[in-house]
Parts: structure tokens; C-alpha cells; sequence
């Protein structure tokens, strides 16, 4: 079950058109979605191949990937456990164009057996990612 919760501020801008400026929806399943950027409002399907740029950091700030490092956005298929359980469920409540940063908690990244030597045994995780289609 998720719940979703939405925020929303005036501009500090241009007050006077309350327009959106931030939108942060959370999810009970280990999963935020603070979006940066609004997408067209064309949201991926479970099933679907999608591509992402993105950089995901520790909570300390230390960046442990990204795909800009490649220079090339990674593909996968969403919704079937190709990824780690937070994008799964972020990248589906994403629309494409959206740029969101998902705040995971372990146990919807690696857990307790954490990855190799570069993401510690229950860590969360932070990555800002851009839905590109």
C-alpha cells in the first residue's frame, strides 16, 4: 500500500501566481521522490525498458556511481528486479523528462550485505535521477 503525500510552496519568485516549485511525494515502501524537474506526465509501466542518467551518493555526500562517468544513460526494465527494489518503485512513479532525487532506505537498496567495497552493509542511498524515456 502507498501513500502518497504532496507539498506544495508558493514561488518565492514570483508570489503571486502560487505556482509549483516543490513537490515531494513519499512512500511507505523505503522509497522518497523529491522532484526537481517536472516531467510530461507519461509514466513508465512495469515491463517497460526504459533509460536513466543518474549519480548516486551515500547519506555522507560520497558519490559511489553514475552514469556520467560512462557517458551513456543506463537501460534496464523496470518493475521486475532488474534494479534494486527503491528504483523499481521510484522510477515508476516517475514521468518521462521528470528529474526527481529517490532517498532509499536500505532495505530497498542493498541491505545488510551492502555491494562490494563501495556501499557499506545498510546504507541508505541518495540518487539523482532523470527519467529520459
Amino acid at each position: 500500500k502507498k501513500l502518497a503525500i504532496i507539498y506544495r510552496a508558493q514561488n518565492p519568485n514570483n508570489p503571486k501566481n502560487n505556482q509549483l516549485s516543490h513537490k515531494l511525494t513519499k512512500y511507505i515502501m523505503g522509497v522518497t521522490r523529491d522532484i526537481l524537474i517536472e516531467g510530461n506526465g507519461t509514466k513508465p509501466q512495469v515491463g517497460d525498458t526504459v533509460q536513466v542518467t543518474y549519480t548516486g551518493t551515500l547519506t555522507n555526500g560520497e558519490v559511489f556511481d553514475s552514469s556520467f562517468k560512462r557517458n551513456r544513460p543506463f537501460k534496464f526494465i523496470v518493475g521486475i528486479g532488474q534494479v534494486i527494489k527503491g528504483w523499481d518503485e521510484g522510477v515508476l512513479q516517475m514521468s518521462i523528462g521528470e528529474k526527481a532525487v529517490l532517498k532509499i532506505t536500505s532495505d530497498y537498496g542493498y541491505g545488510s550485505r551492502g555491494a562490494g567495497n563501495v556501499i557499506p552493509p545498510n546504507a541508505d542511498l541518495i540518487f539523482e535521477v532523470q527519467l529520459l524515456g
